[in-house]
C-alpha cells in the first residue's frame, strides 16, 4: 500500500484495562479498521478515509457501555502516510525456535530455516511478533505429527501466519476465517505469496462458518471473551482425537478458558506462557 489517507479514531476507555480494550476491539471488528494500538487510556483505531462510517461507529459505541465501562471517542484525519515505509521500519524478521522464519518481502539475505514465511499485510495485521502468535507457531512446531496430512482451521486468521505455517508443515487442507474483510483478503494474498494457495482457503465471517466442515486441528488466537463465546462451537467441529490450540488471553484467565473447554467436552493437555500471555492445548477424546 502506498500513500493513503486514514482516519484515526481515539477511544478513551474508563476504567482502562487491556481486557476492556480487547472488548472494544472485538465490538468494532465488524467495521473495516485495519490496525489497533493501545496507549492508556486510549485505544487507537485506524481505517481508510473512504471506508469510515461515522454513524455505524456511533451505533456500536452506544452498545459498548453495556459491558460496565464508559467510552468516548474522537476521530481525526491523519496525513497521508506511506504505510509500506512504516511497515519496513517497524518489522524486523522473527525466528520461532530456530525452525520458522517470519519475514517481509523486503528482507533479504536471511539464513534459511525449515519453514520460511513471507508476510506483507495491508497495514499491521499480525506478524508473529506478538507473544500469542509466537506461542501458537511454537505449538504447531511441537505438534508436527498432529498437523501433517490433517485438516487445519485458523480461526481469526489475520494475515494467516498460522495457516501458512500449517500448510508448509504438510497439512492436507487449511482453512482461514477472519471477521475482518481486509484481513481475509490479506490472508488470501499471503497464501499465494507463500505458494500454499492450492491447499488453503480463506473466508470472511465468524465462527458460524466453522460448521461447514470438521477439523483435526483448530487454531484460535483471538481474545478471552470471543473464546469463551465460541469454544463450544469449536468443540463441535473438532474431530475425535483432534486438537484445539487457543491464545490471546492472560495466564489468570486460564481457569475460565479451561472450564469452558472441559464443559464443551475437551480435555486439557498443556499450556505455554510468555510475559503473562498464555497458550493452551486441548484434545477431543476418542470416546
Amino acid at each position: 500500500m502506498n500513500s493513503q489517507e486514514y482516519i484515526e479514531v481515539a477511544i478513551r476507555i474508563e476504567p482502562f484495562s487491556e481486557e476492556n480494550a480487547e472488548i472494544v476491539t472485538a465490538e468494532i471488528s465488524e467495521l473495516p479498521f485495519e490496525s489497533f494500538s493501545s496507549e492508556e487510556p486510549y485505544l487507537n483505531c485506524y481505517i481508510q478515509k473512504e471506508l469510515y462510517d461515522q454513524q455505524a461507529l456511533k451505533v456500536i459505541m452506544g452498545g459498548v457501555e453495556d459491558y460496565g465501562f464508559s467510552v468516548a471517542y474522537t476521530a481525526k484525519l491523519m496525513p497521508a502516510v506511506n504505510w509500506n515505509a512504516v511497515w519496513e521500519s517497524q518489522f524486523p524478521p522473527i525466528v520461532v525456535d530456530g525452525a520458522c522464519t517470519i519475514k517481509a518481502s523486503f528482507h533479504e539475505g536471511l539464513k534459511k530455516t525449515r519453514y520460511n514465511i513471507t508476510i506483507d499485510p495491508k497495514m499491521a495485521f499480525g506478524t508473529g511478533h506478538h507473544q500469542t502468535t509466537y506461542m501458537m507457531c511454537r505449538a504447531l512446531l511441537q505438534n508436527e505429527d498432529a498437523v501433517r496430512g490433517k485438516v487445519v482451521m485458523d480461526m481469526g486468521c489475520g494475515t494467516a501466519v498460522l495457516a501458512i505455517l500449517a500448510a508448509k508443515m504438510k497439512a492436507s487442507h487449511v482453512y482461514g476465517i477472519d471477521i475482518d474483510a481486509v484481513a481475509a483478503i490479506s490472508a488470501y494474498d499471503n497464501a499465494r505469496k507463500n505458494r500454499v494457495g492450492k491447499v488453503m482457503e480463506t473466508y470472511c465471517g465468524d465462527a458460524s462458518l466453522l460448521q461447514r466442515n470438521t477439523y483435526d486441528v483448530l487454531l484460535a488466537n483471538i481474545n478471552r471473551n470471543i473464546l469463551l463465546q465460541d469454544i463450544p462451537t469449536y468443540a463441535l467441529c473438532i474431530r475425535k482425537g483432534g486438537l484445539l490450540f487457543v491464545s490471546g488471553f492472560y495466564v489468570e484467565d486460564m481457569p475460565m478458558i479451561i472450564g469452558m473447554a472441559q464443559n464443551s467436552g475437551l480435555e486439557y493437555e498443556s499450556h505455554d506462557s510468555i510475559d503473562n500471555w498464555c497458550c493452551i492445548k486441548f484434545k477431543k477424546p476418542l470416546r
